[in-house]
């Protein structure tokens, strides 16, 4: 059975830090791994992308202050977010492509920078 489970959400303060992660099981081979999220009333949107060859793509609102990664030992991605803005509050959601040509999504988790 395959499953994305993203945990690290949370409440922190304007300027502060996150890392979330994404471990991927029941997925033989993962290809390109992303976060999307959705702040509220609005569309999901891309923040991060990093390839098999871990080559990046970023949102222009978040180039400099997020920086995506994956661990492929361990069938893991991570977004760690730094210099946090209320307009980054949204629920963040996990995203892999395999390698068979199937997309997955997890289930969210919330992050909401707030005073």
């Amino acid at each position: 059975q395959v499953q994305l489970v993203e945990s690290g959400g949370g409440l922190v303060q304007p300027g502060g830090s996150l890392r979330l992660s994404c471990a991927a099981s029941g997925i033989f081979a993962i290809y390109h791994m992303g976060w999307y999220r959705q702040p509220p009333g609005k569309q999901r949107e891309l923040v991060a992308s990093i390839t098999s060859g871990d080559s990046t793509t970023y949102a222009t609102s978040v180039k400099g202050r997020f920086t995506i990664s994956r661990d492929d030992a361990e069938n893991t991605g991570y977004l760690q977010m730094n210099s946090l803005k209320p307009e980054d509050t949204a629920v963040y959601y996990c995203h892999v492509f395999s390698r068979a040509g199937v997309n997955y999504w997890g289930k969210g988790t919330l992050v909401t920078v707030s005073s």
